[in-house]
């Protein structure tokens, strides 16, 4: 259910880490507990954000909730299939779901993130 090549945020967002890209979405446990996904708010390519700092938002059926993004540095892609589509984030949240790509500007962030492992355990 929880890759084991991506790193995970305690608000539920995942890393895919290829070079110094970080291709950043959302968790199955997120998107389930969201329900279906009908919009999502993300920023400029070329914004600046910082680690666990608020990028964007996520609408579903049940709430609105912000998304936080477990690695900071320069966003360099945004999916659009994502915003045009919300429902990909549903459908595939680890694949054509993602949300954002980041250049890192430290690859030493994903330290203080968590493996599947941990992060299952702090669901159950």
């Amino acid at each position: 259910m929880y890759p084991e090549d991506l790193k995970y945020s305690k608000e539920h967002e995942w890393v895919r880490l290829n070079g110094n890209i970080a291709e950043v979405g959302v968790t199955v446990f997120a998107q389930e507990s969201l329900g279906d996904v009908v919009f999502v708010d993300l920023p400029a390519e070329g914004t600046e954000i910082e680690q666990f700092s608020k990028f964007g938002e996520i609408e579903s059926v049940k709430a609105v909730s912000d998304l936080f993004s477990p690695v900071g540095g320069k966003i360099v892609e945004v999916n659009s299939s994502a915003t045009d589509s919300p429902e990909v984030v549903n459908e595939e949240p680890y694949g054509t779901g993602w949300l954002i790509k980041i250049e890192l500007s430290d690859t030493a962030q994903l330290d203080t993130l968590m493996d599947a492992a941990t992060y299952q355990a702090t669901l159950d």
